[in-house]
Protein backbone atom coordinates (compact mmCIF):
# COMPACT_ATOMS: atom_id res chain seq x y z
CA UNK A 1 0.00 0.00 0.00
CA UNK A 2 1.46 3.34 -1.00
CA UNK A 3 2.18 5.98 1.63
CA UNK A 4 -0.79 8.00 0.44
CA UNK A 5 -3.05 5.13 1.38
CA UNK A 6 -1.40 4.67 4.75
CA UNK A 7 -1.56 8.35 5.59
CA UNK A 8 -4.70 8.22 7.81
CA UNK A 9 -3.38 5.22 9.71
CA UNK A 10 0.03 6.78 10.26
CA UNK A 11 -1.46 10.06 11.42
CA UNK A 12 -3.74 8.13 13.75
CA UNK A 13 -0.86 6.23 15.29
CA UNK A 14 1.16 9.40 15.64
CA UNK A 15 -1.54 11.16 17.64
CA UNK A 16 -2.13 8.21 19.92
CA UNK A 17 1.55 7.67 20.57
CA UNK A 18 1.87 11.34 21.50
CA UNK A 19 -0.93 10.82 24.01
CA UNK A 20 0.85 7.81 25.46
CA UNK A 21 4.28 9.42 25.60
CA UNK A 22 3.79 11.22 28.90
CA UNK A 23 2.65 8.14 30.75
CA UNK A 24 5.88 6.25 31.09
CA UNK A 25 5.51 3.72 28.28
CA UNK A 26 7.96 0.87 27.72
CA UNK A 27 9.76 -0.76 30.62
CA UNK A 28 8.91 1.98 33.14
CA UNK A 29 5.15 1.36 33.10
CA UNK A 30 3.48 -0.80 35.73
CA UNK A 31 2.04 -3.94 34.19
CA UNK A 32 -1.59 -4.45 33.27
CA UNK A 33 -3.39 -7.27 31.51
CA UNK A 34 -4.83 -6.66 28.04
CA UNK A 35 -7.08 -9.32 26.49
CA UNK A 36 -7.07 -9.89 22.73
CA UNK A 37 -9.86 -12.25 21.67
CA UNK A 38 -9.83 -13.19 17.99
CA UNK A 39 -12.56 -15.11 16.17
CA UNK A 40 -11.12 -17.92 14.09
CA UNK A 41 -8.12 -19.74 12.70
CA UNK A 42 -9.54 -20.69 9.29
CA UNK A 43 -8.45 -17.25 8.09
CA UNK A 44 -4.69 -17.36 8.63
CA UNK A 45 -4.30 -13.64 9.26
CA UNK A 46 -5.46 -13.66 12.89
CA UNK A 47 -2.80 -15.93 14.40
CA UNK A 48 -0.02 -15.05 11.97
CA UNK A 49 -0.46 -11.28 11.60
CA UNK A 50 -3.01 -9.58 13.89
CA UNK A 51 -1.85 -11.19 17.13
CA UNK A 52 1.94 -10.82 16.55
CA UNK A 53 1.57 -7.17 15.47
CA UNK A 54 -0.68 -6.38 18.44
CA UNK A 55 1.65 -8.12 20.88
CA UNK A 56 4.76 -6.37 19.56
CA UNK A 57 3.17 -2.92 19.79
CA UNK A 58 1.84 -3.61 23.30
CA UNK A 59 5.30 -4.72 24.46
CA UNK A 60 6.81 -1.59 22.92
CA UNK A 61 4.37 0.59 24.86
CA UNK A 62 4.47 -1.41 28.07
CA UNK A 63 7.10 -4.11 28.54
CA UNK A 64 5.49 -5.14 31.83
CA UNK A 65 1.99 -5.57 30.40
CA UNK A 66 0.62 -9.08 29.89
CA UNK A 67 -1.27 -10.14 26.80
CA UNK A 68 -4.18 -12.52 27.42
CA UNK A 69 -4.68 -14.05 23.98
CA UNK A 70 -7.38 -16.46 22.85
CA UNK A 71 -8.70 -17.64 19.48
CA UNK A 72 -12.29 -18.91 19.49
CA UNK A 73 -11.81 -21.04 16.36
CA UNK A 74 -15.14 -19.84 14.94
CA UNK A 75 -17.26 -20.87 17.93
CA UNK A 76 -19.30 -18.16 19.69
CA UNK A 77 -19.84 -20.09 22.98
CA UNK A 78 -16.08 -20.71 23.16
CA UNK A 79 -15.47 -16.98 22.73
CA UNK A 80 -17.94 -16.27 25.54
CA UNK A 81 -15.99 -18.61 27.82
CA UNK A 82 -12.68 -17.03 26.81
CA UNK A 83 -14.04 -13.56 27.55
CA UNK A 84 -15.29 -14.64 30.96
CA UNK A 85 -11.85 -16.08 31.70
CA UNK A 86 -10.22 -12.78 30.69
CA UNK A 87 -12.55 -10.89 33.05
CA UNK A 88 -11.81 -13.33 35.88
CA UNK A 89 -8.07 -13.07 35.21
CA UNK A 90 -8.11 -9.31 35.69
CA UNK A 91 -8.04 -7.89 32.18
CA UNK A 92 -7.98 -4.09 32.19
CA UNK A 93 -9.24 -3.87 28.60
CA UNK A 94 -10.77 -6.40 26.21
CA UNK A 95 -10.08 -6.13 22.47
CA UNK A 96 -12.70 -8.36 20.88
CA UNK A 97 -13.13 -9.46 17.27
CA UNK A 98 -16.48 -11.26 17.49
CA UNK A 99 -17.32 -14.64 16.02
CA UNK A 100 -20.97 -13.56 16.16
CA UNK A 101 -21.57 -9.81 16.38
CA UNK A 102 -24.97 -10.17 18.06
CA UNK A 103 -23.93 -12.86 20.54
CA UNK A 104 -20.88 -10.83 21.56
CA UNK A 105 -23.14 -8.14 23.07
CA UNK A 106 -23.42 -10.39 26.14
CA UNK A 107 -19.63 -10.23 26.55
CA UNK A 108 -19.73 -6.43 26.50
CA UNK A 109 -22.48 -6.44 29.15
CA UNK A 110 -20.36 -8.63 31.48
CA UNK A 111 -17.27 -6.52 30.88
CA UNK A 112 -19.23 -3.34 31.59
CA UNK A 113 -20.41 -4.80 34.90
CA UNK A 114 -16.74 -5.34 35.80
CA UNK A 115 -15.78 -1.80 34.64
CA UNK A 116 -13.67 -3.21 31.78
CA UNK A 117 -13.76 -1.19 28.52
CA UNK A 118 -14.25 -3.15 25.29
CA UNK A 119 -12.87 -2.33 21.86
CA UNK A 120 -14.66 -4.02 18.97
CA UNK A 121 -11.82 -4.98 16.63
CA UNK A 122 -12.15 -5.51 12.87
CA UNK A 123 -15.76 -6.77 13.08
CA UNK A 124 -18.56 -4.81 14.75
CA UNK A 125 -20.23 -6.00 17.96
CA UNK A 126 -23.96 -5.41 17.55
CA UNK A 127 -26.88 -4.28 19.69
CA UNK A 128 -25.12 -2.85 22.72
CA UNK A 129 -24.71 0.73 23.92
CA UNK A 130 -21.90 -0.27 26.31
CA UNK A 131 -19.22 -0.71 23.65
CA UNK A 132 -16.39 1.81 24.06
CA UNK A 133 -14.81 1.87 20.59
CA UNK A 134 -14.98 0.20 17.21
CA UNK A 135 -11.63 -0.01 15.40
CA UNK A 136 -11.54 -1.39 11.89
CA UNK A 137 -11.30 -0.45 8.27
CA UNK A 138 -14.10 1.50 6.67
CA UNK A 139 -16.26 -1.52 5.89
CA UNK A 140 -18.78 0.40 3.83
CA UNK A 141 -15.81 1.47 1.70
CA UNK A 142 -14.76 -2.20 1.46
CA UNK A 143 -18.20 -3.11 0.14
CA UNK A 144 -18.05 -0.25 -2.36
CA UNK A 145 -14.63 -1.41 -3.59
CA UNK A 146 -16.03 -4.91 -4.05
CA UNK A 147 -19.14 -3.65 -5.82
CA UNK A 148 -17.17 -1.46 -8.21
CA UNK A 149 -14.73 -4.26 -9.02
CA UNK A 150 -17.62 -6.62 -9.73
CA UNK A 151 -19.30 -4.10 -12.03
CA UNK A 152 -16.04 -3.58 -13.92
CA UNK A 153 -15.62 -7.34 -14.34
CA UNK A 154 -19.24 -7.75 -15.51
CA UNK A 155 -18.58 -5.27 -18.29
CA UNK A 156 -21.48 -4.48 -20.60
CA UNK A 157 -23.76 -7.35 -19.59
CA UNK A 158 -27.41 -6.31 -19.44
CA UNK A 159 -29.14 -6.82 -16.08
CA UNK A 160 -26.53 -9.31 -14.81
CA UNK A 161 -27.64 -11.73 -12.11
CA UNK A 162 -25.42 -12.03 -9.06
CA UNK A 163 -25.31 -14.00 -5.82
CA UNK A 164 -24.43 -12.07 -2.67
CA UNK A 165 -22.64 -13.84 0.21
CA UNK A 166 -22.13 -10.94 2.55
CA UNK A 167 -22.33 -9.21 5.94
CA UNK A 168 -24.05 -6.04 7.19
CA UNK A 169 -21.58 -3.17 6.76
CA UNK A 170 -20.00 -4.58 3.61
CA UNK A 171 -23.48 -5.09 2.18
CA UNK A 172 -24.34 -1.42 2.69
CA UNK A 173 -21.31 -0.34 0.70
CA UNK A 174 -21.86 -2.89 -2.04
CA UNK A 175 -25.54 -2.02 -2.45
CA UNK A 176 -24.67 1.68 -2.73
CA UNK A 177 -22.81 0.76 -5.91
CA UNK A 178 -24.78 -2.19 -7.30
CA UNK A 179 -28.43 -1.32 -6.74
CA UNK A 180 -30.22 -0.65 -10.03
CA UNK A 181 -27.34 -2.14 -12.03
CA UNK A 182 -27.63 -5.85 -11.19
CA UNK A 183 -30.29 -8.38 -10.35
CA UNK A 184 -29.84 -10.09 -6.97
CA UNK A 185 -30.56 -13.73 -7.72
CA UNK A 186 -29.84 -14.79 -4.13
CA UNK A 187 -28.62 -12.91 -1.05
CA UNK A 188 -27.13 -14.51 2.07
CA UNK A 189 -25.68 -13.39 5.40
CA UNK A 190 -23.21 -16.22 5.87
CA UNK A 191 -23.28 -17.63 9.45
CA UNK A 192 -19.90 -17.23 11.13
CA UNK A 193 -18.31 -16.28 7.79
CA UNK A 194 -17.51 -19.99 7.45
CA UNK A 195 -16.30 -21.18 4.02
CA UNK A 196 -18.33 -24.39 4.29
CA UNK A 197 -21.49 -22.36 4.97
CA UNK A 198 -20.71 -20.17 1.96
CA UNK A 199 -20.21 -23.31 -0.15
CA UNK A 200 -23.63 -24.65 0.90
CA UNK A 201 -25.26 -21.31 0.19
CA UNK A 202 -23.68 -21.14 -3.24
CA UNK A 203 -24.73 -24.72 -3.98
CA UNK A 204 -28.32 -23.79 -3.11
CA UNK A 205 -28.15 -20.66 -5.25
CA UNK A 206 -26.84 -22.57 -8.25
CA UNK A 207 -29.70 -25.07 -8.00
CA UNK A 208 -32.32 -22.32 -7.59
CA UNK A 209 -30.89 -20.24 -10.42
CA UNK A 210 -30.10 -23.20 -12.70
CA UNK A 211 -26.41 -22.21 -12.75
CA UNK A 212 -27.27 -18.83 -14.28
CA UNK A 213 -24.90 -16.67 -12.25
CA UNK A 214 -23.03 -13.76 -13.78
CA UNK A 215 -21.10 -12.71 -10.67
CA UNK A 216 -20.64 -13.33 -6.93
CA UNK A 217 -20.28 -10.64 -4.28
CA UNK A 218 -18.43 -12.51 -1.50
CA UNK A 219 -17.61 -10.64 1.72
CA UNK A 220 -14.15 -12.16 2.29
CA UNK A 221 -11.64 -14.58 0.86
CA UNK A 222 -12.84 -17.51 2.96
CA UNK A 223 -16.42 -17.23 1.73
CA UNK A 224 -15.11 -16.61 -1.79
CA UNK A 225 -13.19 -19.88 -1.56
CA UNK A 226 -16.34 -21.72 -0.48
CA UNK A 227 -18.34 -20.21 -3.34
CA UNK A 228 -15.63 -21.07 -5.86
CA UNK A 229 -15.58 -24.68 -4.63
CA UNK A 230 -19.34 -24.90 -5.16
CA UNK A 231 -19.11 -23.44 -8.66
CA UNK A 232 -16.30 -25.76 -9.65
CA UNK A 233 -18.27 -28.72 -8.35
CA UNK A 234 -21.25 -27.59 -10.44
CA UNK A 235 -19.03 -27.42 -13.52
CA UNK A 236 -19.21 -23.68 -14.20
CA UNK A 237 -16.64 -22.74 -16.87
CA UNK A 238 -15.39 -20.12 -16.95
CA UNK A 239 -15.99 -19.07 -13.38
CA UNK A 240 -17.95 -15.82 -13.06
CA UNK A 241 -16.29 -12.78 -11.45
CA UNK A 242 -16.07 -13.05 -7.65
CA UNK A 243 -14.90 -10.65 -4.97
CA UNK A 244 -13.09 -11.19 -1.66
CA UNK A 245 -11.39 -9.47 1.26
CA UNK A 246 -8.30 -9.85 3.50
CA UNK A 247 -5.68 -10.58 0.81
CA UNK A 248 -5.31 -14.17 2.01
CA UNK A 249 -2.45 -16.01 0.30
CA UNK A 250 -4.81 -18.59 -1.21
CA UNK A 251 -6.94 -15.74 -2.58
CA UNK A 252 -3.94 -13.94 -4.08
CA UNK A 253 -2.99 -17.19 -5.79
CA UNK A 254 -6.57 -17.62 -7.04
CA UNK A 255 -6.42 -14.08 -8.47
CA UNK A 256 -3.12 -14.86 -10.20
CA UNK A 257 -4.69 -18.01 -11.64
CA UNK A 258 -7.84 -16.17 -12.80
CA UNK A 259 -10.25 -17.92 -10.43
CA UNK A 260 -11.00 -14.90 -8.20
CA UNK A 261 -11.41 -11.35 -9.50
CA UNK A 262 -10.21 -9.26 -6.57
CA UNK A 263 -9.64 -9.01 -2.87
CA UNK A 264 -9.47 -6.08 -0.47
CA UNK A 265 -6.12 -5.44 1.17
CA UNK A 266 -6.21 -3.94 4.64
CA UNK A 267 -2.92 -2.98 6.29
CA UNK A 268 -3.32 -5.31 9.26
CA UNK A 269 -0.13 -4.04 10.90
CA UNK A 270 -1.55 -0.51 11.13
CA UNK A 271 -4.87 -1.86 12.38
CA UNK A 272 -3.38 -4.13 15.05
CA UNK A 273 -0.93 -1.47 16.24
CA UNK A 274 -3.70 1.12 16.47
CA UNK A 275 -5.78 -1.33 18.53
CA UNK A 276 -2.88 -2.04 20.89
CA UNK A 277 -2.26 1.67 21.35
CA UNK A 278 -5.92 2.41 22.01
CA UNK A 279 -6.08 -0.49 24.49
CA UNK A 280 -3.00 0.88 26.26
CA UNK A 281 -4.60 4.32 26.55
CA UNK A 282 -7.81 2.89 27.98
CA UNK A 283 -5.95 0.64 30.41
CA UNK A 284 -3.89 3.51 31.82
CA UNK A 285 -6.60 6.18 31.74
CA UNK A 286 -4.98 8.25 29.01
CA UNK A 287 -7.42 10.62 27.32
CA UNK A 288 -7.92 9.37 23.77
CA UNK A 289 -7.38 12.33 21.39
CA UNK A 290 -10.40 13.44 19.37
CA UNK A 291 -8.19 13.26 16.26
CA UNK A 292 -8.23 9.49 16.58
CA UNK A 293 -11.85 9.17 15.46
CA UNK A 294 -12.34 12.59 13.85
CA UNK A 295 -15.88 12.44 15.14
CA UNK A 296 -16.69 9.25 13.22
CA UNK A 297 -19.25 6.80 14.56
CA UNK A 298 -20.80 3.57 13.35
CA UNK A 299 -24.27 2.52 14.46
CA UNK A 300 -24.40 -1.05 15.79
CA UNK A 301 -28.17 -1.26 16.02
CA UNK A 302 -28.28 0.16 19.52
CA UNK A 303 -25.99 3.19 19.59
CA UNK A 304 -23.53 5.26 17.57
CA UNK A 305 -20.15 3.83 18.57
CA UNK A 306 -17.02 6.01 18.46
CA UNK A 307 -15.05 4.57 15.58
CA UNK A 308 -11.52 4.52 14.20
CA UNK A 309 -11.80 3.69 10.50
CA UNK A 310 -8.75 3.02 8.32
CA UNK A 311 -8.59 3.00 4.51
CA UNK A 312 -8.76 -0.25 2.46
CA UNK A 313 -7.36 -0.88 -1.05
CA UNK A 314 -8.71 -3.05 -3.89
CA UNK A 315 -6.25 -5.66 -5.21
CA UNK A 316 -6.52 -7.25 -8.64
CA UNK A 317 -4.02 -9.18 -10.73
CA UNK A 318 -2.80 -5.84 -12.11
CA UNK A 319 -1.59 -4.42 -8.78
CA UNK A 320 -0.54 -7.41 -6.65
CA UNK A 321 3.11 -6.44 -7.15
CA UNK A 322 2.58 -2.80 -6.12
CA UNK A 323 0.44 -3.57 -3.05
CA UNK A 324 0.83 -6.79 -1.08
CA UNK A 325 4.27 -7.67 -2.49
CA UNK A 326 5.67 -4.14 -2.19
CA UNK A 327 4.50 -3.95 1.44
CA UNK A 328 5.95 -7.36 2.27
CA UNK A 329 2.52 -8.64 3.24
CA UNK A 330 3.29 -11.61 0.96
CA UNK A 331 6.53 -12.19 -0.91
CA UNK A 332 6.75 -13.27 -4.52
CA UNK A 333 8.12 -16.59 -3.22
CA UNK A 334 5.02 -17.03 -1.04
CA UNK A 335 2.72 -16.48 -4.00
CA UNK A 336 4.63 -17.98 -6.89
CA UNK A 337 4.87 -21.62 -5.84
CA UNK A 338 5.26 -24.28 -8.50
CA UNK A 339 1.61 -24.20 -9.62
CA UNK A 340 1.68 -20.43 -10.14
CA UNK A 341 5.10 -19.70 -11.66
CA UNK A 342 3.91 -19.05 -15.20
CA UNK A 343 0.85 -17.10 -14.06
CA UNK A 344 3.04 -14.95 -11.81
CA UNK A 345 5.37 -14.21 -14.69
CA UNK A 346 2.41 -13.14 -16.83
CA UNK A 347 1.18 -10.89 -14.00
CA UNK A 348 4.61 -9.29 -13.54
CA UNK A 349 5.07 -10.59 -9.98
CA UNK A 350 8.70 -10.91 -8.98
Amino acid sequence: MRLGKLGPALVLLGFVLMACGGNGGGGGTAGKKIALLLPEATTARYDTKDMPYFKAKLQELCANCELLYSNAKQDAPTQQTQAEAAITNGASVIVLDPVDGAAAAAIVTKAKAANIPVISYDRLILNTADLNYYLSFDNAAVGALQGNALLTALGSKTNPQIVEINAKLFKQGAHSVLDGKVKYGKEYDTPGWKPDNAQKEMQGALVALQNKVDGVLAANDGTAGGAIAAMKSAGLKPLPPITGQDAELAAIQRIVAGEQTMTVYKAIKAEAEAAATLAYDLAFGVAVPSDMTNGKTVNNGKADIKSVLLTPVAVTKANIQSTVVKDGFWTAADICTSNYVSACAAAGIS
